[in-house]
């Protein structure tokens, strides 16, 4: 009897670590596939789950898997909307956001530069480089207004108002960027053109 108590503690304990990392990496290549991810960042969502093992043990895989790509993914200069990852997975949107936060605090990974999501959002919906640098322009001179805003709106905002408010470019945009329509327009209502 003792011999079975012994068994399940040694299965339970030393191969737990393999097991939980097989089902994290498990829900980590479905997502990628689902969300069209390049193969450079999921390996470095890999080597973060392998890093931070004890941070993002404690959430179910899915979760855990859906942070650390949205974290990897700006880690590798690729910014994504969490959206583009959430549609791909049946993962609560509030625990991915703490488990990326928390890994975003061990990492002192920053925020990715304004730049990065404006040019993300223009090759999505197909803008052209007159509109991406006068977007831009329009964000370097609202640095205020917009600190602390969500970037992708604040890009999406941008692009829009660069772009002289084009209502069929408004709805693609939204789309592009995971948010709403009235989310951009508010944001454009705060920038001075």
């Amino acid at each position: 009897m003792q011999w079975f108590r012994l068994a399940r503690f040694h299965r339970e304990t030393l191969h737990g670590f393999e097991r939980r990392l097989a089902k994290i990496g498990g829900e980590l290549r479905r997502i990628r596939e689902c969300a069209g991810l390049p193969q450079h960042v999921v390996e470095e969502a890999e080597a973060l789950v392998k890093r931070y093992f004890d941070l993002v043990a404690g959430f179910p895989p899915e979760v855990a898997a859906v942070a650390v790509l949205w974290t990897a993914a700006k880690a590798a200069g690729a910014p994504r909307p969490l959206e583009d990852f959430l549609k791909c997975s049946k993962a609560d949107e509030s625990r991915v956001r703490r488990v990326a936060w928390r890994l975003k605090e061990v990492m002192k990974l920053g925020r990715r530069p304004i730049e990065d999501y404006v040019k993300t959002l223009a090759a999505r919906v197909n803008l052209p480089a007159a509109v991406v640098k006068a977007a831009v322009e329009i964000l370097k001179r609202n640095r205020r207004v917009l600190a602390g805003k969500n970037p992708w709106v604040s890009a999406a905002a941008a692009l829009w108002l660069a772009s002289f408010k084009k209502l069929g470019l408004l709805k693609a945009l939204a789309e592009a960027a995971g948010t709403t329509t009235a989310s951009i327009r508010n944001a454009a209502k705060r920038m001075k053109v």
